[in-house]
């Protein structure tokens, strides 16, 4: 698992093998490219996380074959069977959904990353759940950019003084920010809305947070993030195709 100091950077584009998931890699590694080189930016900076949620581990190994390594999962039963059967592969694994207090042990002990830490009594449990023989566990805290009720992550206004407890925790490194706001059409909207979450990231920076991470951007909205200072993009559809509903 990579704890360390900087994010992951984007997996090569030069894909030895040939499969349908590795020509749907490739595709959105280009973009990713693409988005970054239109910002400015070194694409090698750039981090993608494959959303593998609902989709079973076969999945994700023909996924890893193609080069890819960082996968991502909102379920935490659903996503144990997937690590103790690719454990082989030695696979980083972030938790991206909402996370109940009775799931925290779990996801201390088998996850890299936590991206979606939004109140103070989580942060807690999984610092105190996190093994003592793994480095502590990378979080982002999840932002709440839109207001919807429907959604989890902490209010704008309340981010400071959560940041400052999360970073305060023994058993956690505060990496950064996610957010997913709410579905907009038009370049201009979604970059608005990015926007917000990076200025917020700013802040937290200027109060002395040593963040490397921002954590937004998904399948039909990622160059719009990494316009606005993505560094992690969460992508699935685009790389596993549609998804059921899970239950």
């Amino acid at each position: 698992m990579d704890n360390g100091p900087k994010t992951l950077v984007l997996e090569p584009s030069a894909v030895i093998r040939h499969s349908p998931a590795c020509d749907r890699l490739r595709a959105v590694q280009a973009r990713i490219s693409a988005a970054a080189r239109q910002a400015g930016r070194d694409p090698g900076s750039l981090c993608l996380l494959a959303v593998s949620k609902t989709f079973d581990a076969a999945a994700v190994r023909a996924m890893a074959a193609c080069g890819h390594r960082a996968f991502g999962e909102n379920y935490v039963q659903e996503a144990q069977g997937k690590i103790a059967a690719l454990a082989r592969l030695q696979l980083e694994w972030h938790f991206i959904g909402p996370i109940q207090s009775n799931k925290t042990r779990p996801i201390a002990e088998r996850f890299a990353w936590v991206h979606s830490v939004d109140r103070l009594k989580i942060a807690e449990r999984l610092s105190a759940q996190r093994p003592s023989g793994l480095l502590p566990l990378s979080v982002c805290i999840e932002v709440n950019i839109s207001g919807e009720t429907s959604k989890s992550g902490v209010a704008p206004a309340e981010l400071p003084a959560l940041a400052a407890a999360v970073a305060a925790l023994p058993g956690l490194r505060l990496r950064g920010l996610m957010a997913i706001p709410a579905p907009v059409s038009g370049m201009a909207a979604q970059r608005a809305a990015f926007r917000r979450v990076r200025e917020l990231f700013d802040d937290l920076r200027a109060r002395g947070h040593a963040l490397d991470t921002l954590s937004m951007g998904m399948s039909n909205d990622l160059e719009a993030a990494i316009l606005e200072g993505a560094t992690l993009v969460r992508v699935g559809t685009a790389l596993f195709g549609s998804r059921t509903q899970h239950a």
